[in-house]
């Protein structure tokens, strides 16, 4: 009996999933085990294992890669060997299949058939995908050679022997999208360069129509599609701001014996070939001793009541080629700060190399996010939802300062900002402030937290 293969939800909150890659092809065996295709979703990377053997079998009329599916969305059969797949039986039975009237009728576009071969009919056996390329190109396939398992004729070869008839008029796309192009009035012509070659879908000619009214024709520009990570960053940050009562506090601080800290613990972490712990990393560790005492700024809100969290989970917002991913550092306030540098460095590595599991980047309490490295001074961070404040970091720069205002003693330190951006409507603005004021005793005196 064939099994189904579906999209998977892999996080609670995941509604639907990119497919990015298929690792076995049509017809391919399959163990328990092996990794059949990758997913996207919740800003990371997943492959998905089949949990069951046999001959894997992927429709004509499945997504393509690249496709946002729902879960639970059929993407493909494991049947036996020498069963059919449910989508051939029909085939097989005689079924009529509904031909799309934008797409011209065989007869009226001439066969690629090679002259030494004209009037054979070939009896080879063709795929179910090629079959429907073909009867879409107006291809003769009955003329054509299989490259396939013995003998096979597939997609390649019935493109290859269309390549010669393909025109701007040929353009292909399911009858849904035909009609939905038709009624939105979008040229079918302009959509597929964003298909990547793929058949048109009725997303595809969705997405060109709302492009044609955002986007006056009279502008040029490149057109960059929306990948999933850039997709669900637009959400959150939206939902961000449609949902929370934002208030920034920002205050400048002293953090002269934080860099001196570092400085020592860099000389001892390379000596022992340690990684050397982060800016972020120390404001990681005093940020969960600040929390601890503040436990108002450690929570969520709901519609029932304000939850403040037992532990305090910390994000750490990370700049990635695939867009701003934020691993979560878990039961910050019982690490040791060598620990937190080893797990920091390892989640930073994993988001920035793509392969960080949806769970890595959920639960988090707080979020701190560091901008410092590109020279930004201050700045507003938007709130992580369901978080209840963000933590921004702006650069360290040596500064003139006034230490003794009575004696006009002036030196040069180490000053920093720091932006604190809070949901009011679960803490107030006197206990927010309170809470960045002790981050700001901790920058400045770091044995205070060290010492906890």
């Amino acid at each position: 009996m064939a099994v189904e293969i579906v999209m998977p939800r892999l996080g609670w909150t995941m509604e639907e999933g990119v497919l990015v890659e298929w690792i076995k092809r049509d017809g391919d065996a399959v163990s328990p085990g092996e990794i059949l295709f990758t997913v996207e979703s919740d800003k990371a990377l997943n492959e998905v294992e089949a949990f069951e053997g046999g001959i894997l079998r992927i429709p004509p009329d499945s997504p393509p890669p690249g496709t946002a599916i729902k879960v639970g969305g059929l993407l493909a059969y494991l049947v036996q060997p020498g069963e059919p797949a449910p989508f051939e039986i029909g085939a097989q039975a005689g079924a009529p299949i509904a031909a799309s009237p934008a797409i011209p009728e065989a007869a009226s576009i001439p066969a690629r058939i090679p002259a030494s071969d004209a009037g054979i009919r070939n009896a080879a056996p063709i795929s179910p995908r090629a079959r429907r390329v073909a009867r879409e190109l107006g291809v003769d396939w009955q003329t054509l050679r299989g490259s396939g398992r013995t003998g096979r004729i597939v997609e390649r070869d019935v493109r290859a022997a269309a390549a010669p008839l393909e025109s701007p008029a040929l353009v292909r796309a399911t009858p849904l999208a035909r009609r939905v192009a038709r009624d939105l009035n979008v040229d079918l012509s302009q959509v597929a360069p964003e298909a990547d070659g793929k058949r048109i879908q009725r997303a595809d000619v969705e997405r060109a129509a709302r492009s044609q009214a955002s986007l006056p024709p009279s502008i040029p520009g490149t057109r960059i599609p929306l990948s999933g990570v850039r997709r669900l960053t637009a959400e959150r940050m939206a939902a961000s701001a449609r949902t929370v009562a934002p208030v920034t506090l920002t205050t400048e601080v002293d953090a002269t014996e934080l860099v001196y800290l570092r400085k020592q613990l860099r000389t001892d972490a390379e000596r022992q070939a340690r990684p050397v712990p982060t800016y972020t990393d120390l404001l990681v560790k005093l940020c969960a001793q600040a929390l601890v005492e503040h436990p108002a700024l450690n929570a969520q809100f709901t519609d029932e009541a304000i939850v403040q969290a037992d532990a305090v989970h910390i994000g750490i917002a990370v700049d990635t080629e695939r867009g701003l991913l934020v691993p979560v550092l878990r039961d910050v306030h019982l690490k040791p700060l060598r620990q937190i540098a080893d797990e920091s460095r390892e989640l930073i590595e994993r988001a920035r190399t793509g392969v960080l599991q949806a769970d890595e980047m959920q639960g988090s309490t707080f979020t701190i996010t560091n901008l410092g490295m590109y020279d930004i001074d201050a700045f507003t961070p938007i709130v992580n939802l369901p978080e209840c404040a963000i933590l921004g970091v702006g650069r360290i720069v040596p500064k003139q300062v006034v230490i003794d205002a009575e004696a006009g003693r002036l030196a040069i330190r180490h000053m920093m900002f720091l932006s604190l951006t809070f949901d009011h409507r679960i803490v107030d603005g006197a206990p927010s402030a309170r809470f960045l004021q002790r981050i700001r005793q901790f920058v400045e005196q770091p044995y205070l937290w060290l010492a906890g």
